[in-house]
């Protein structure tokens, strides 16, 4: 099983940087599709980034693209979301995910969550 623990969330003023950390057990971490969702207030939760195991390939939600940047560090077993130029709308509590390699890339089911960890981005 894939234990997964976000850091890095916390207040901070419009125009502002924040770089969340996602620190992932498991000796086949490398293989997995590592994913971060948000969700704010009275919406749904909804995927952000992904990037699968093998680098090679990335999503961004269209609301965050030239903004957020999604990244791991396979030797530290971490997955990391740098978000640049953050704005009043990127308030939410963003969860780390993790798909399992077995899954189609299709797939919207993440196997392993992370407890989540607020950002607050101020006016």
């Amino acid at each position: 099983q894939v234990q997964l623990v976000e850091s890095g969330g916390g207040l901070v003023p419009a125009g502002g940087s924040l770089r969340l950390s996602c620190a992932a057990s498991g000796r086949t971490f490398s293989s997995y599709t590592m994913g971060w969702f948000r969700q704010a207030p009275g919406k749904e939760r909804a995927l952000v980034a992904a990037m699968r195991g093998s680098g090679g390939s990335t999503y961004y939600a269209d609301s965050v693209k030239g903004r957020f940047t999604i990244s791991r560090d396979t030797g530290k077993n971490t997955v990391y979301l740098q978000m640049n130029n953050l704005k009043p709308e990127d308030t939410a509590v963003y969860y780390c995910a993790a798909k399992a390699p077995w899954r189609v890339t299709t797939s919207t089911t993440y196997d392993y969550w992370g407890q989540g960890t607020q950002v607050t981005v101020s006016s």
